[in-house]
């Protein structure tokens, strides 16, 4: 085979990419973590339906969004209960919620660019799936489940930490950044006032839709722009919850 390649092209015949090299072709994010995972699997954890779709039914990262959910869930929960032994169950839930939640495992994607590597179908793509984070979270999910396959329960167990380690590192990420739609819930409740409602305003042509919402609590605002109106509604609450923390008005906080 090789001879005969070479005899035809006049070219030695090229060797397979080297998992490192795949890897690198994927953009190199898991270098900084130094762990490997197959190629074909890394590949597929960045494939999202959309595009398997269009390619003949090829294997997408569902599979390996559903192993990989399970090994977060796990790593974080231990991690938790190791290191505050002081914390109730439900704290220790909450946290554990924002932690793995959509919009903590989109900015964990966005951090180590897995975005730009994303193989979307044409209508994702123009409706701006690089950025969405569901499909953000899916796929990181799905790479710690490849990390997972390619090597064992302990190395994926400590990548999920190191993923996840910037946002353990700051406490305000907890009611802020995390979860602020929940903290507003929160915030209303430790009021004895209403939850209050998002007034949402979608803008744009179909493929290219972008949403505004507000919010407000007890005379204080937020606003925020989005994809989605799930994006646009959190960025909102993120927005209102910093303005009340800088004055000082974050009630259920200090009940804590």
């Amino acid at each position: 085979m090789s001879d005969a390649h070479e005899a035809s092209t006049g070219q030695p015949p090229s060797s397979p990419p080297s998992p490192a090299d795949a890897q690198s072709d994927l953009g190199g994010f898991l270098a900084p973590f130094d762990v490997q995972a197959d190629p074909v699997l890394l590949q597929q954890a960045v494939t999202h339906r959309s595009w398997a779709y269009e390619n003949g039914g090829a294997p997408h990262n569902e599979r390996l969004e559903f192993l990989g959910d399970s090994i977060l869930g796990q790593a974080v929960t231990v991690k938790l209960f190791t290191d505050y032994p002081d914390l109730s169950e439900g704290e220790l839930s909450r946290r554990r919620a924002a932690l793995v939640s959509s919009v903590a495992l989109a900015e964990v994607a966005r951090t180590v660019g897995v975005g730009q590597h994303l193989r979307l179908g044409v209508g994702e793509e123009r409706s701006g799936g690089r950025e969405k984070e569901s499909i953000l979270a899916d796929a990181v999910e799905a790479i710690i489940g490849a990390v997972y396959l390619s090597t064992d329960s302990e190395t994926a167990g400590r990548f999920v930490l190191r993923l996840i380690e910037p946002l353990l590192a700051d406490p305000e990420r907890f009611t802020i950044s995390l979860d602020p739609k929940t903290t507003v819930q929160e915030e209303a409740d430790a009021r004895g006032i209403t939850r209050p409602a998002y007034d949402i305003v979608g803008s744009g042509p179909d493929h290219d839709r972008r949403f505004h919402a507000t919010v407000e609590l007890d005379g204080f605002n937020g606003e925020g722009l989005g994809i989605s109106k799930k994006a646009a509604e959190i960025a909102a609450a993120r927005e209102l919850i910093a303005k009340m923390s800088a004055k000082g008005q974050l009630k259920h906080r200090k009940s804590r």
